[in-house]
């Protein structure tokens, strides 16, 4: 480390082709967290169409289903709530081969299942990894990347969870050929094989080195920053960052440091952020919650989960036809999280959340009115075929908006807004609040349509998509370009307009990068 200041000179004399190879090898890092999202996307989408086969296979009433279909989240809590302390514990690193070791076990005893309580099992294992995976995907990539592409690589894992819901959507058509007692249990058991490169492959990756340097392993961060970082002065740079963030004096420049014992056990962050939090600290964690309630009241788990429910009820009879156009929700769901990740860095953060949320709350109040067409007018075959034309076209443009802000940015934002102290129990916290609503909709979805009428359901989504698109407006200030040991500085005053100097040094490393 004593010898950085004097290699500075070299380093930035050099070519272009390094600076390439340290994008190209952050953008590997972030690739390789994010497979355990693939996982996560598989366990959540193969359900959608398994669930078919097992409630004929199994005889299980719409409540028992119900419960199946939304457990997996509610179980996920357990996960969440343990990753923050986890990750401190163990790393980032083991902590995501701990999230594939839970999806494997979770995967082969779904795959094997003979009855409901002993699926429930798996789905009570598969939930944890779930959760843990959530939270932690995230935030590694964010400590790792450079703020230049932070957006961008923070969104890969919700990538990553869409192809996985794709390939679940893709499993469900084509097992579905097979014997209505084998079809489910290959959906299902499948998913363990991924698990086994999982872990392989993590063992290729770096730690953050924000964990690093809260272990006082100094050089070993520097070691992972400058092989992230656009130039080596921007390492030395964010090195510097995290350690004044992490409360490490200028003067200590050894390899090897002690860290506060507060600093390293995680001791007194639950009081800083519950119990005497700073304000900026509470506003972050009002838009951490605001954002995650937003994403998952809306009912885009409504739609992932019981897509084949809602062409059906659009007037789609044939289960085959039923699960093809739930493979093309998948494919435009895929697309659009693309296009979302790569514009994230361009358009900054509120610009996608405001466009996405009022995408979704047009599509969605178009949705429920075309449902509810339909079943008003069972007989009407005009207005029953326009319904059913505009359903499946409001299902698309509603996961297509949805992607395209609110399913990546909200982990971008939320991974990136804590202090680097109560990063990791602060973003669990907001994984677990994510996985409770997500829980309550799958559970409570087909009760809900039978109260509301499914068309209903999906206005009630509609208003709660409008009042998230004011809280964004109202409470989110914009985080594009700027360092994440500066970005609590632009929360505590419950503006999203404030303006300070952060933000403008923020876009000058943008403009110059």
């Amino acid at each position: 480390m004593s010898s950085s200041g004097e290699e500075r000179g070299v380093v930035v004399a050099e070519p272009e082709p390094p600076r390439g190879n340290r994008s190209r090898f952050a953008f590997a890092c972030a690739i390789l967290a994010s497979m355990t999202s693939i996982i996560l996307g598989y366990d959540i989408g193969v359900m959608s169409g398994a669930a078919i086969f097992i409630k004929d296979d199994l005889k299980l009433s719409d409540v028992q289903l119900e419960i199946l279909m939304g457990i997996l989240n509610i179980y996920s809590i357990i996960g969440s709530g343990a990753a923050g302390r986890t990750s401190d514990w163990i790393g980032r690193r083991y902590t995501i081969v701990l999230a594939g070791a839970f999806f494997f076990c979770g995967a082969l005893l779904m795959g094997f299942a003979t009855n409901y309580p002993f699926i429930m099992v798996g789905r009570f294992v598969a939930g944890i990894g779930v959760g843990y995976a959530m939270m932690i995907a995230p935030v590694y990539t964010a400590e790792v990347a450079p703020a230049s592409s932070r957006g961008f690589l923070s969104s890969f894992p919700e990538i990553f969870i869409n192809i996985g819901i794709l390939l679940g959507y893709v499993s469900n058509y084509f097992f579905s050929k097979l014997p209505e007692h084998l079809g489910w249990r290959f959906m299902l058991g499948i998913g363990a094989i991924p698990s086994v490169f999982l872990t392989i492959g993590v063992l290729a990756m770096p730690e953050s080195p924000r964990w690093l340097v809260l272990q006082g392993r100094i050089g070993d961060a520097f070691k992972v920053l400058d092989k992230t970082s656009n130039t080596k002065e921007e390492a030395i740079s964010r090195l510097n960052d995290i350690k004044h963030a992490a409360g490490i004096p200028d003067d200590m420049t050894d390899d090897v440091v002690v860290v506060p014992k507060k600093k390293t056990a995680g001791k007194g962050v639950w009081k800083d952020l519950l119990v005497r939090p700073t304000p900026a600290v509470r506003h972050i964690l009002i838009a951490c919650f605001g954002i995650h309630l937003a994403q998952q009241a809306s009912g885009i788990d409504a739609v992932v989960l019981y897509s084949p429910t809602i062409f059906s009820k659009a007037g789609l009879r044939s289960k085959n036809d039923q699960l093809l156009a739930t493979v093309a929700v998948g494919v435009v769901k895929t697309l659009f999280i693309v296009v979302g990740t790569c514009v994230v860095d361009r358009f900054g953060r509120r610009a996608l959340l405001l466009t996405s949320m009022g995408g979704m709350f047009i599509s969605l109040t178009a949705l429920g009115t075309s449902l509810t067409v339909i079943n008003r007018n069972p007989g009407q075959t005009i207005k029953w075929a326009i319904g059913l034309r505009l359903s499946v076209t409001t299902v698309m443009s509603f996961v297509a908006t949805f992607s395209i802000g609110a399913g990546p940015v909200t982990w971008v934002y939320c991974s990136e807004i804590f202090p680097v102290r109560l990063r990791a129990q602060g973003a669990s916290l907001g994984v677990m609040l994510n996985r409770l609503m997500s829980g309550i909709i799958g559970m409570t979805f087909l009760s809900l349509s039978k109260g509301l009428t499914i068309g209903g359901a999906f206005l009630l989504f509609a208003g709660v998509a409008a009042a998230a698109w004011i809280f964004f407006f109202t409470f989110l200030p914009e985080t594009r370009g700027v360092a994440l040991e500066e970005i609590e500085s632009l929360f505590g005053s419950y503006s999203a307009n404030k303006k300070n100097n952060v933000t403008s040094k923020g876009k000058e490393v943008v403009d110059e990068l």
